[in-house]
């Protein structure tokens, strides 16, 4: 099969489009070919060797997170799908066009979702939904701030809270104030503007997916005994907020999950939006628009 293979650490240019062994779906697993993946933050992140003291690898390494595609073989032990059935997850080693899935973690994709674009979901709506219901553990009439609401994870946050009958706010650059005002929260505020962070009031949660120096301006928005729930780990002055209790989350595979945001997304209740559509050996281009920022997901087609 084809895949994206990185040989050592550095940038877009180290991701080469090559010939490897194709996967075989052991006991419990699912062989899947590929539709489509996703460019998410981590990938860039684990290329450049960003992330190695989380996600050390092992060269060559096949990157990516996320999968749609049609079940070709079911390993030993396989029987909740069958050959033909179109399924999406968060899987490892996804930049290829066949991956080998645990079946745990395989959901099937909606009637009404298209098959290529139920790549742009599964990481995303996990770590937003988990950021929520793991992380700040929002309860109905409580309000939690969600910094980057535009993104993908942010979107799938603020969905998750308003699902859960708590007070949205949609924290968001100035540029993306408009952009914001559609995703439902109960109100949008502009992260850098100063005035605006000043009047905020104290909040029950602030769910983060920025960090850096907005995240620290925003645990001191969270009142004592609130929770600071981030996708991006402590801020940097965690400690001088004793009372507040900070929540890294690392998000897992949840098919059950995964389903249900799909199929938000299949009834237009939830949008992530797609920015475009390039080849699975355009990987490295792909990477390189990503870690130049943007709204809309990239898809690559395998």
């Amino acid at each position: 099969m084809k895949a994206v293979v990185l040989h050592e650490y550095g940038g877009p240019d180290k991701l080469k489009y090559e010939d490897v062994p194709d996967p075989v779906a052991t006991e419990g697993q699912v062989l899947v070919r590929v539709a489509a993946t996703s460019v998410n933050p981590i990938d860039f992140k684990m290329r450049s060797g960003a992330a190695k003291d989380l996600f050390p690898l092992e060269f060559p390494a096949i990157l990516g997170w996320d999968i749609s595609g049609i079940v070709r073989e079911l390993g030993p032990g396989v029987t909740q799908f069958k050959p033909g059935d179109r399924v999406m997850a968060v899987a490892s080693h996804a930049y290829a066009e066949l991956v080998a899935v645990p079946a745990k973690d395989l959901a099937l994709v909606p009637d009404k979702l298209d098959l290529v674009k139920a790549a742009a979901l599964p990481l995303v709506t996990r770590t937003g939904e988990q950021l929520i219901t793991q992380g700040t553990k929002i309860q109905a009439g409580q309000t939690v701030l969600v910094s980057g609401a535009v993104g993908g994870v942010g979107r799938s946050a603020v969905w998750t809270a308003k699902k859960a009958g708590a007070k949205v706010i949609a924290g968001v650059k100035k540029s993306q104030v408009k952009e914001a005002a559609t995703l439902g929260a109960d109100q949008v505020l502009a992260l850098d503007d100063a005035a605006a962070i000043d009047k905020l009031g104290f909040i029950d949660a602030v769910a983060d997916t920025v960090g850096g120096e907005t995240a620290q301006k925003l645990l001191g928005k969270v009142k004592q005994g609130g929770v600071f729930a981030s996708v991006l780990g402590p801020p940097a002055n965690a400690k001088m907020h004793p009372t507040v209790r900070i929540e890294p989350i690392q998000s897992k595979p949840d098919a059950a999950g995964l389903r249900i945001m799909a199929e938000d997304v299949a009834a237009g209740r939830l949008v992530i939006p797609i920015d475009r559509m390039v080849p699975l050996a355009d990987a490295g281009e792909a990477q390189s628009a990503a870690e130049k920022g943007g709204i809309g997901k990239i898809l690559l087609l395998a």
